[in-house]
């Protein structure tokens, strides 16, 4: 997620009981209540990286936030046996007191201590499969031109960050979409499908994890 957080976020425990962050200036979660480690396997991990079959796959990110979407690649990326290239876009990164404390990873918090440790703005090997690049910009402004297999559009939602969901941002992520990349986002709305098939992908709607009906995957076939 892109925002600056003015006053100290409020660390949510969501359905699943794993963590989330509450930002009042917005009245906005990072994840969903209803579980956030679920919603992220279910939007960008199952019906996203799992259904990648290039080896190995460019991942781009809109929107590090927690680090929990890099998190859950760079494991599936180990089981998987899948060299991962993941380049992540926040123009405010959470500061190291906040992301500390995050529950996702239990029983051992190395792998989700060494990416959120890894510096910006270059890349960094953090396993033999999982390479990461997190870049501290303005993905509006900012985004490598490269080709890009996956996309993970996880910004802040439409009616909270306008400028993140516009006809013009999706053409930029089309033109940097390698040919049967996949997009994935957890909106639904008719006008972010519309902007999409527009620009070239093919739109579908799935099914939405506990307490969303739909999320949007689409697919560029040019």
């Amino acid at each position: 997620m892109m925002y600056r957080i003015q006053n100290k976020a409020e660390i949510i425990i969501t359905a699943d009981g794993s963590h989330t962050l509450y930002v009042p200036e917005l009245e906005e979660h990072y994840h969903s209540i209803n579980g956030a480690i679920e919603e992220s396997l279910h939007i960008f991990i199952n019906n996203g990286f799992e259904i990648t079959d290039v080896n190995p796959v460019n991942v781009l990110e809109i929107g590090f936030g927690t680090g929990l979407n890099a998190f859950l690649t760079a494991l599936k990326a180990e089981e998987r046996n899948k060299k991962v290239f993941y380049t992540t876009i926040e123009k405010y990164p959470l500061p190291q007191d906040v992301t500390d404390v995050l529950n996702y990873e239990t029983n051992d918090r190395g792998l989700f201590k060494q990416i959120h440790n890894a510096p910006w703005n270059c890349y960094c090997d953090i396993t033999q499969h999982f390479t990461i690049r997190k870049i501290e910009a303005d993905a509006t402004k900012t985004i490598p031109e490269e080709k890009y297999n996956l996309i993970y559009f996880d910004a802040f939602a439409p009616n909270k960050q306008p400028e993140m969901w516009t006809r013009e941002m999706f053409e930029k992520i089309f033109s940097f979409t390698s040919k049967s990349g996949v997009f994935v986002t957890y909106s639904a709305k008719g006008e972010v499908k519309r902007d999409l098939k527009s620009c070239g992908f093919n739109v579908e709607l799935l099914p939405g994890p506990t307490g969303k009906r739909h999320i949007i995957r689409a697919v560029k076939k040019t």
